[in-house]
This record gives structure tokens, C-alpha cells and sequence, in this order.
């Protein structure tokens, strides 16, 4: 009986995902904010409030994640990674004064002490590279030139979060400064050596995955992904981070390969997430924190935007590249979950996970709007100033390598379908 009512609920799932996605298409929108608010209307204190398929549900979401920032890891190579690293941590450097202490602001604003400013800037300042990834990939934009400087600033705030993680773990646990300084230690060095291996033997990788028969292919890399990823998590080290790196390892005809065999389940699994983190959100927990978390969504959103729109001008990007950059960068999701959880299991503010709920969920509907609406309105209102939209010239170094077939000479219509799919563009 158990076993039925688990079909029913999980089939009843997947048909309206694939129904919301129909409206979402015809509508030539995200499908994201709808799989939130399907969530939100069927998870704890919704109207129907599902539990026989909530086990497999959460591990179906944790799989989308990884499977999200596996995909976005084949978009890059090991040397596209380093060569992003040393011109674009300038942006890292901004993105966390702008976001970060807005939160930590509002913390200590409201009172709640220096740890969970420490927290609540976490919250506020690490975009959600799952709704990101996603976005892009809807709206068309992986190959246009603003994308490697967006996928710049994801990475520097995933690898940041294997520092920020260990650190924010200790102070919740009040542990010595030894101890923490232990787990610090130990998640820099899992991270130093999976990144170390991705640049160092990549090529040896790629070729012991390869494999002609599809099966066969399918099977190595998603086990391999699992595998690493679980094992990034049990050293305190980030799941998603970890298949990131996977995605950095693998390059030519097998990034090709897992990428056409992978991209169905990705969007699966992705669906399952964004549903998951709607039915794990309860509505009557949101109304006494909106306005808090309604100003601090504004702030933020701003605040990203002027530190994509800021990026991508360093890279010489024109500026309706600039306004995209920015305008795709606004959505937080899993990590800010995941940072605001950790609070509330050590019970350092009571109010601190219905405001980090009610904040994660604005942004993650409005990150999809900013993302396919900021560049025209920016056009529209510097219109309006009769001022056109014109592209800055080119700035010398520095600027971010992207992959071959990652972008084209046309910054505003930069997508190359042809290169996208070209099997060389990796080697």
C-alpha cells in the first residue's frame, strides 16, 4: 500500500512538472518560480501535503544539484578554470563586499549578534548556481560573452564556500579555535586536490571514462560524479563543488558525450529540486519575516546586479552584456538553504529560518525575471534618457578565457549553435 501510494505521489509529481513546463514554454518563460510555488502549495502546510515519496523526493534534489553543476563544469576545461581564477577574482573580491555585508548588516540591525551576522551574510551573499545554470540554459545564453564571466563569479563563490562552510560550522559549534582550524585545513586540502587532479590529469581521466557505447559512458561519469561529490560532502567540502570539478576534468568527445546523455536527467532531477525546495517551505512561516526579507531582496538584488554589471565591463563586455551579467547573477537557492539550516539545527536565532526562507524564495522567482528583463528595461530607461545603448569599447586586460564555441563576435547575439555542438571545441 505504501509502495502504491508512493507511485501515485511521485508520478502526480513528475506529470505536473511536465504540465507546468508546457504552460512555462508556450508562455516562453522560466519554468522555475512555477515548481517553486507547486511546492509551496503542496509541501508542509499547503493544501495536500505530501509524505510517502518526501525520502526519495530529497534525494532526487540532491541529485538534480549535482547533476546542475556537473553539466556547468563541462562547459569549461582545467585550463579555462585557472585562467578564470587569476583575472576574475577581482570580481570575487567585490561580489562578496557588496552582497556579504548587507546581511551581516541586517543581522546586527536586528539584534541577533555577531555569529549570525556571520551567517546571514552567507545567505545573502552566494548566488544559487542551480536556478543560474538552469536560467541560461532556458533562455539560450550559454554561448554568449557575458556567460564565462557569470560562470567566473559562480565558481569563485562555490570554491569560496569550501572555506566559508568549515569556518561557519565551527563558529555554530562554539569549538575551539584548533579544531576549527583542523576542519579549515581539511577542506582546503580535499579541494586543493580534486582541483589538482582536474588540471594535472584530466586528459588521463577523459580517457579512462571514454567509452563508445553510451551505456557504458552514461554509468562511469554519473557514478564517478556521485562518488566524488559524496565524498567532497563527508570532508566538509561542498557536493556541488565537487561535481563541478568532475565537469572541469572532463574534456573533449566525452564532455560531448555525457553532456547529450546527461542533459535529459539534468532537467529531470532539476525539476525534482526546485519542487523539493517549495514543499519543505511553509507558508504560514513567511508572513511575520516578508518585510524584512522583502527589503533585504531588494538591496541584494541590486547589489548583484551592479557586481555582474561591474565584471563583466572589467571584461570588456558591452552593456547589454554587462546588464545580463548582472541581471542573471540575482537568484540565491541551495547554498543559502543549506548556510541558514545549519543555524537553525545549533538554535543560534529562531526567526532566522522562516527570513531566510521567505528571502531565498523571492529571489529564486524574481532571479528568472531579472535575468530575461534587466538588459531591456536597462535599454528602455536609457532610452528614455536619449541616451542609446551603445557598447563600450573593449578593455585590454584583464579577461576571462572562454571555451572555444563558448561565445561569439556578437556580444548581444552571441550564441553559436554550430560551435555548441562542435565535438573539437573542447579538445
Amino acid at each position: 500500500m505504501h509502495s502504491a501510494l508512493f507511485l501515485i505521489e511521485f508520478g502526480a509529481i513528475i506529470l505536473g512538472l511536465g504540465l507546468l513546463g508546457r504552460v512555462a514554454g508556450r508562455l516562453k518563460f522560466s519554468p522555475i518560480p512555477l515548481y517553486l510555488l507547486a511546492g509551496l502549495a503542496f509541501g508542509t502546510g499547503g493544501l495536500l501535503p505530501m509524505g510517502a515519496s518526501e525520502e526519495f523526493v530529497a534525494i532526487g534534489a540532491e541529485i538534480g544539484v549535482i547533476l546542475l553543476l556537473l553539466m556547468l563544469g563541462l562547459e569549461y576545461t582545467a585550463s579555462d578554470l585557472v585562467s578564470n581564477l587569476k583575472t576574475q577574482y577581482p570580481a570575487g573580491l567585490v561580489d562578496f563586499g557588496l552582497n556579504a555585508v548587507p546581511g551581516a548588516v541586517a543581522a546586527l540591525l536586528m539584534g541577533w549578534g555577531p555569529v549570525a551576522a556571520v551567517v546571514l551574510a552567507g545567505v545573502t551573499w552566494i548566488s544559487s548556481s542551480g536556478v543560474i545554470a538552469k536560467v541560461m540554459g532556458d533562455l539560450g545564453r550559454v554561448g554568449n560573452r557575458e556567460t564565462p564571466v557569470i560562470l567566473s563569479v559562480l565558481v569563485l563563490e562555490d570554491l569560496a564556500m569550501a572555506v566559508y562552510l568549515p569556518i561557519i560550522t565551527a563558529l555554530l559549534a562554539g569549538v575551539s579555535f584548533a579544531a576549527g582550524s583542523a576542519t579549515l585545513a581539511i577542506a582546503l586540502g580535499v579541494a586543493g586536490a580534486v582541483l589538482f587532479v582536474a588540471v594535472r590529469f584530466g586528459r588521463h581521466i577523459s580517457r579512462f571514462v571514454s567509452s563508445d557505447d553510451p551505456e557504458k559512458l552514461l554509468l562511469v561519469v554519473l557514478g564517478l560524479t556521485l562518488l566524488v561529490a559524496g565524498i567532497a560532502q563527508q570532508l566538509q567540502v561542498s557536493a556541488a563543488v565537487g561535481a563541478f570539478l568532475v565537469g572541469i576534468a572532463l574534456s573533449g568527445e566525452v564532455a560531448e558525450g555525457t553532456h547529450a546523455l546527461l542533459s535529459p536527467l539534468r532537467d529531470l532531477f532539476a525539476a525534482v529540486f526546485f519542487v523539493f525546495f517549495g514543499l519543505h517551505t511553509d507558508p504560514a512561516s513567511i508572513p511575520p519575516v516578508l518585510l524584512p526579507a522583502l527589503a533585504l531582496a531588494a538591496v541584494t538584488a541590486g547589489t548583484k546586479i551592479a557586481t555582474g554589471y561591474w565584471a563583466a565591463k572589467r571584461a570588456g563586455i558591452g552593456v547589454k552584456g554587462r546588464w545580463r551579467a548582472g541581471g542573471t547573477l540575482v537568484a540565491r537557492g541551495e547554498f543559502s538553504i543549506v548556510i541558514a539550516g545549519l543555524a537553525v539545527t545549533a538554535g543560534i536565532e529562531p526567526a532566522m529560518g522562516p527570513l531566510a526562507t521567505a528571502y531565498v524564495l523571492i529571489l529564486v522567482v524574481i532571479g528568472p525575471l531579472t535575468a530575461r528583463f534587466t538588459e531591456p528595461v536597462a535599454a528602455w530607461v536609457a532610452g528614455r534618457r536619449g541616451r542609446p545603448d551603445t557598447a563600450a569599447p573593449p578593455v585590454v586586460p584583464p579577461r576571462p578565457a572562454a571555451p572555444e564555441g563558448l561565445g561569439g563576435p556578437d556580444e548581444d547575439h552571441g550564441r553559436q549553435q554550430d560551435q555548441a555542438h562542435d565535438p573539437a571545441r573542447r579538445a
